[in-house]
């Protein structure tokens, strides 16, 4: 039974890249849920059974899938571009987490006083999410040493928050902003300092495995696992109580710092093999929800959640209105840093806008950049406030 359950959690996200392909809806409902719904599915019906042995083998693959996958999303980040963005976008940047941070604390002072502790890594987590996407949710739920329970209850109602978000943010969003925020007018330094993605339109990540790109993959996942060495070194010299939140925070410093070396920013497929990897995390921790961890439902954690993911969106709006920050900069920097790199070219088709795409793929790589460290940062300042 162990051996089935490694397969299906490994092997799974081919068959979640293949439905995305497959189906232009499934692609736009996007593969990180998919996963969920399939790692659920699993827990639900029992087709994993919900011991204790089993739930063991599901976070020790959870817990290996993690470090894997943030140095490989990191490793094509650009610094270098990042800093050559049209001044809008580092100024919505900065409105977006700035927005992020107002909510959470907002949602934190709300209803977090009935466990300071617990809501206060929770608003690390969503911080992280909300500035970086699920890498980032992934990595602090190690960081901060959540338990399974609780990871799941902020997973289920962030993807709920961020289904309603998205909604509004693709079919709504232009014709609301509008209102009271200026027209997107194009700046050509956007098209000289656009970032080269690799099919992260519609994450498909197809390419991945061809014969072509194996030698990349094999030099990245070396690569990878020399930081993986070289931050459990870091992290063995602090006390081992801290061990998780140092490795953490260590891998993804020294990703960033490797990804300033061209020839490391050039190995192809990177990103989406970060992405695979996210996958297996998402259906590895999704299959541990059961009949009993539905009915254990905090209201509390749901309401922070809404307050978190809708104020977000709501003060970075108020921020951009304020400094005259057009329309399409806001939408689509909001959705990079909430949904992740991903989405920044759906938001560009849903606003018929390419010029806005290179841009916001570079903010949400930024996001992953620093939304671990900012979600470690906000869980330890409210645990302050508490």
């Amino acid at each position: 039974m162990s051996i089935l359950i490694i397969l299906l959690c490994v092997f799974s996200p081919l068959l979640i890249l293949w439905l995305t392909y497959k189906s232009a809806w499934l692609n736009k409902v996007g593969s990180i849920i998919i996963a969920y719904i399939i790692g659920c599915t699993l827990g639900l019906t029992g087709v994993i059974p919900d011991t204790e042995e089993m739930h063991a083998l599901q976070t020790t693959i959870a817990s290996v899938a993690i470090p894997i996958a943030i140095p490989l999303l990191l490793l094509s980040a650009d610094l270098k571009a990042w800093a050559k963005l049209a001044p809008s976008f580092i100024k919505s940047t900065l409105f977006g987490l700035l927005g992020c941070a107002i909510a959470i604390t907002i949602g934190f002072l709300l209803y977090g006083k009935s466990n300071p502790s617990l809501f206060a890594n929770i608003g690390g987590m969503l911080t992280g999410l909300y500035t970086g996407g699920n890498a980032n949710l992934a990595s602090l739920k190690i960081a901060l040493g959540v338990e399974d329970a609780t990871y799941i209850l902020v997973s289920a109602y962030s993807t709920l928050m961020s289904a309603v978000y998205l909604f509004f943010v693709i079919i709504a969003g232009k014709r609301v902003l509008r209102l009271f925020m200026p027209d997107f007018k194009e700046d050509k330094t956007i098209e000289d300092t656009t970032i080269q993605i690799e099919n992260h339109d519609r994450e498909l990540f197809l390419g991945l495995f061809r014969r072509d790109n194996l030698k990349h993959l094999g030099l990245s996942l070396l690569l990878t696992i020399g930081i993986i060495a070289l931050g459990a070194g870091i992290a063995f010299l602090f006390p081992k109580d801290a061990f998780q939140s140092v490795f953490i925070l260590s891998i993804s410093l020294l990703a960033i710092l490797a990804s300033l070396n061209k020839r490391v920013r050039s190995l192809k497929r990177t990103f989406e093999a970060g992405t695979y990897f996210i996958l297996i995390f998402s259906v590895a921790v999704a299959s541990q929800v059961s009949l009993k961890t539905l009915t254990d439902v905090n209201p509390d954690i749901f309401l922070f959640t809404t307050v978190a993911t809708l104020g977000a969106l709501l003060f970075h709006v108020l921020l951009s209105a304020l400094f005259r920050i057009d329309t399409d900069t806001t939408l689509t920097t909001s959705i990079s840093l909430i949904c992740s790199p991903p989405f920044a070219p759906v938001m560009g088709s849903a606003l018929h806008n390419k010029a806005v795409i290179g841009p916001g793929i570079a903010v949400g790589l930024f996001g992953y950049a620093i939304g671990t460290y900012l979600g470690f940062g906000i869980a330890k300042m409210l645990l302050v406030i508490g």
